[in-house]
C-alpha cells in the first residue's frame, strides 16, 4: 500500500560545527532575509573635509606644503614657528586646519615636516606641547604611519632640554623618535637639496648670527649689549686715572 506526499513532509540536512561550511545556501529565502545582518555606512569623521574658512591662516603661511621632497623622497611640509599666532589661535581650530591640509594637499605615499624654530618666543608662537600631542594622536594611524621624519631647524639649548627631560612624557612614542635636531642649515642640506623647500629670510639670518656665535647653541649669549659693534674712539681714558684714584 502507498501513501501519497503530504505536505507536512520535510528533509533535514545536518552540518559539522567544525567543518567550517557556510549554511545560508540551505536556508529558505526567507529565512535568509532574517538571518543576513544589515549593514551600516558611516560617514566619515567632520574634520576629513572642513568647510570652515581658513584663508586668514593660509595668508600666515606657517603650515603649507613644498613642492620639493627630501633625499629618502618623502614630500616636505614646512611649518614656520615665527609665523604662528599662538595667542589668537584655539587648538581646535589649529587641529581642524592641519587636518585640512594634509587631507586635501598631501599627496599619497610617506613625507616628513621641516620644522623651523629659529626666534620663536613661547609666548607668542607656540602652542604647546599637549596640543601638538593632541593633534598627532589624532591623526588617522595610517597618516601617522606615513610621517618619517621631523626635522626640528634652530632647536636652541632650551627645546632640547625639555625634549631630553619631559619629552617622552608629553609627547606620543612615535613621535618622540621621529624628531632629528639640526642645529644649522647647511646640515639641513645634508638631508635635502637646497632648493627643494623655501627658506625664509630671517630663518638664513638668524643663522648667520648663530654661526658666528657658537656660545648661543649652549644657551650662553656672548655679548648681549653688542659692544663688539661700538666703534672704538681715539680718546684714552687713562689720562682720567690719576683724577678717579684721587
Amino acid at each position: 500500500m502507498t501513501s501519497s506526499s503530504s505536505a507536512d513532509d520535510f528533509s533535514v540536512v545536518v552540518l559539522a560545527s567544525d567543518l567550517g561550511i557556510d549554511a545560508r545556501p540551505f536556508l529558505s529565502p526567507s529565512d535568509q532575509d532574517r538571518d543576513t545582518p544589515e549593514e551600516n555606512w558611516h560617514d566619515c569623521p567632520s574634520h576629513l573635509a572642513s568647510d570652515e574658512d581658513f584663508s586668514d591662516l593660509e595668508a600666515l603661511h606657517f603650515f603649507r606644503l613644498e613642492h620639493g621632497c627630501d633625499n629618502s623622497g618623502y614630500r616636505i611640509f614646512r611649518i614656520v614657528g615665527k609665523y604662528f599666532p599662538a595667542p589668537v589661535i584655539s587648538g581646535e581650530r589649529l587641529k581642524k586646519y592641519v587636518f585640512n591640509k594634509i587631507f586635501t594637499e598631501m599627496p599619497e605615499g610617506p613625507f616628513c615636516i621641516v620644522y623651523m624654530h629659529s626666534t620663536v618666543q613661547k609666548e607668542d608662537n607656540s602652542p604647546g606641547l599637549t596640543i601638538l600631542r593632541w593633534i598627532y594622536e589624532e591623526l588617522p594611524i595610517d597618516y601617522r604611519d606615513r610621517l618619517q621624519i621631523v626635522y626640528f631647524v634652530h632647536p636652541g639649548l632650551r627645546s632640547r632640554l625639555v625634549f631630553a627631560t619631559l619629552g617622552r612624557f608629553l609627547l606620543s612614542g612615535g613621535l618622540y623618535w621621529k624628531i632629528k635636531y639640526v642645529s644649522r642649515l647647511q646640515y639641513l642640506w645634508e638631508d635635502m637639496k637646497k632648493g627643494e623647500l623655501e627658506i625664509p629670510e630671517f630663518v638664513s639670518d638668524h643663522d648667520d648670527v648663530l654661526e658666528h656665535r657658537l656660545l648661543t647653541d649652549y644657551g650662553i649669549e656672548p655679548d648681549p649689549l653688542r659692544l663688539t659693534g661700538i666703534p672704538s674712539t681715539p680718546y684714552s681714558y687713562g689720562r682720567y686715572e690719576d683724577v678717579w684714584t684721587s
